[in-house]
């Protein structure tokens, strides 16, 4: 019998893929799999978006958890390791112990190699590289991908549509990542520096211990002076829905004497 197992980080548009797994395949035959990660970086309203989701699907949520998660952030999997990524660039080697090998450990343990066990991700049109990537990787290990809001025709485009709000988190990142994302810019970045300093604090202590900077060429301590005057004389607002270039522009406007801090075009 096919399963469709969808991997429910707490996002929205995974949340998205759930809805649309239970409305095709029904509840019976859904797996929620998530990844629980310390309250500490995980904001409580993403647990809550969770769970809400979880019981509009009628369907609980199956944890394949990294030991000692509850207390274990991404940073201290980085100190553990002594490095802050691992294999291919850009790959933090916080998503390969708290999510990638908690979900390969899982498959092998509960679910045998076949075409009827579908794996499905939250990924949108627009995705073309990631669906490749991970698509070829699951294909490989013997199971079926499928991306539903890319693929499928949709039924539905909001969780609020039925009666769900998304995280808070989402009004002020783009994502509902772990705050303090090790694959996150500047701009990320200068939102924690405001609203998280006990992560900026661990961070700067994660750098110095590692020697790797989590911001390519630049260490979070060279940050502070330019950050602090952003905060606490031009006003910037934190937050990540200012598109990029907006943002350093605003940013530019107030210290024009300075080099431009407007992100390359490869930062997109």
């Amino acid at each position: 019998m096919e399963k469709a197992i969808v991997c429910f980080s707490g996002g929205h548009s995974s949340a998205l893929a759930a809805i649309e797994a239970v409305r095709r395949y029904g509840k019976d035959r859904v797996i929620l799999l998530n990844h629980d990660i310390s309250p500490k970086v995980e904001h409580e309203d993403i647990k809550r978006f969770k769970r809400e989701v979880a019981d509009y699907c009628g369907v609980p949520i199956t944890y394949a958890n990294m030991p000692g998660w509850e207390t274990t952030t991404p940073l201290d999997v980085c100190v553990q390791h002594k490095t802050i990524f691992a294999g291919r660039p850009g790959r933090a080697i916080c998503t390969a112990r708290l999510k990638t090998e908690p979900f390969n450990r899982w498959l092998e343990s509960n679910m045998p190699k076949s075409a009827d066990i579908h794996i499905l991700y939250g990924f949108d049109a627009g995705e073309t590289e990631r669906m490749l990537r991970r698509g070829t990787i699951i294909r490989a290990m013997g199971y079926t991908p499928e991306f539903p809001l890319a693929e499928w025709t949709r039924t539905i485009e909001r969780t609020e549509d039925v009666g769900i709000e998304r995280p808070v988190t989402y009004r002020i990142y783009r994502h509902a990542n772990c705050i303090g994302c090790l694959k996150a810019g500047k701009q990320h970045w200068y939102c924690v520096y405001c609203l998280r300093p006990d992560i900026w604090w661990d961070a700067k202590i994660a750098e110095d211990k590692l020697g790797y900077s989590i911001i390519k060429g630049m260490y979070l301590k060279e940050l502070e002076p330019l950050f602090w005057s952003m905060k606490h004389e031009m006003h910037i607002c934190p937050s990540e829905k200012i598109p990029p270039q907006t943002f350093w522009a605003q940013v530019d406007a107030v210290l024009p004497e300075q080099e431009s801090m407007m992100p390359c075009d490869c930062a997109f």
